[in-house]
């Protein structure tokens, strides 16, 4: 159940960030929910391989390599999924960023309706 909520808030925040960000389209609810699937499971998936073959250059770069990396999950959800677009690899750190951020707010009051 906690897992169905995530995702529907995640995918929550997706819709929030298409309607916010110029350059980020989402056709629907539907496409919404499966760009939030998407994410998680290459956040699962490709993340922990990219970090272990980047490893040298995160290390150099303090960890900021990491948002690179963030961004290019996202776009290759943007080539996976028809209905989800995002222009450009600067546009994809933005809404990687803000995703994280708004991401995190709504957990936390997912946390609190739990205690």
């Amino acid at each position: 159940m906690k897992l169905v909520l995530r995702i529907l808030l995640s995918a929550l925040a997706v819709i929030l960030l298409a309607n916010f960000l110029p350059h980020v389209s989402v056709d629907s609810y539907g496409t919404a929910i499966i760009v939030a699937i998407v994410l998680s499971l290459l956040n699962f998936l490709v993340k922990p391989i990219l970090v272990i073959l980047t490893l040298p250059v995160t290390i150099v770069t303090f960890g900021l390599f990491l948002l690179i990396i963030n961004a290019l999950i996202i776009l290759l959800a943007d080539n996976l999924i028809a209905g989800f677009n995002v222009d450009g690899i600067w546009w994809a750190l933005l809404f990687s960023l803000l995703l994280s951020f708004l991401q995190s707010i709504l957990f936390s009051l997912l946390k609190e309706d739990k205690e």
